[in-house]
């Protein structure tokens, strides 16, 4: 069982869902689990994958698609939602493409210690997203003041706002209705050959 609701297969799709369906493959040719998690109401579905696909793959964003991906990687540690980290993470490590430094960043943010493998305006960004995450009712306006002596800009800002909101919205879909990765293929980005 790959979650506690009905999640109704690919080949029973009809109508508004096979369509939806089709919509939201992912570069595999494949609908993952978090989509087909929607399939009992396709309209969700549509408006679940349009938000992900602004936050994390608009060609629009400034900041690099693998950071953004740790972003999400650590929001989805914060809030132990093993589905979004195994898919996030497996995107981060490929975009990373460097063994060793993504191997050093899983570690400092499984130990929520961004700062052990990041520093200025990276490492500022993951305080607040992290903060967003875990405090959110303590947000104060001392945290962009923040994020502004970093160097951030509010572009950038913005970004990391919507891919944390975007995970506290994903991970509470997924863990609250029990949903695994069992039969996805996982990341976003294929593997390097």
């Amino acid at each position: 069982m790959s979650a506690w609701i009905r999640m109704i297969p690919l080949e029973e799709a009809e109508g508004s869902l096979a369509s939806a369906y089709q919509k939201v493959r992912t570069p595999h040719g494949t609908v993952d689990n978090v989509m087909k998690a929607h399939s009992l109401r396709p309209h969700t579905m549509e408006g679940h994958v349009s938000l992900y696909r602004s936050v994390l793959h608009n060609p629009d964003n400034t900041l690099p698609f693998w950071y953004l991906e740790v972003v999400a990687s650590y929001v989805s540690m914060l809030n132990n939602c093993a589905y979004s980290l195994t898919h996030h993470w497996s995107n981060a490590r490929r975009l990373i493409r460097d063994k060793a430094r993504s191997d050093s960043i899983h570690a400092a943010l499984s130990a929520r210690a961004p700062q052990q493998a990041f520093e200025g305006k990276e490492l500022e960004l993951l305080r607040y997203a992290g903060k967003l995450t875990t405090s959110v009712a303590n947000m104060a306006k001392a945290d962009i003041d923040a994020l502004h002596a970093a160097g951030c800009n509010d572009g950038e800002i913005l970004e990391v706002n919507q891919v944390c909101a975007y995970f506290n919205y994903s991970n509470r879909l997924l863990n609250g209705l029990g949903v695994t990765t069992e039969g996805d293929v996982i990341g976003y980005y294929k593997e390097d050959e």
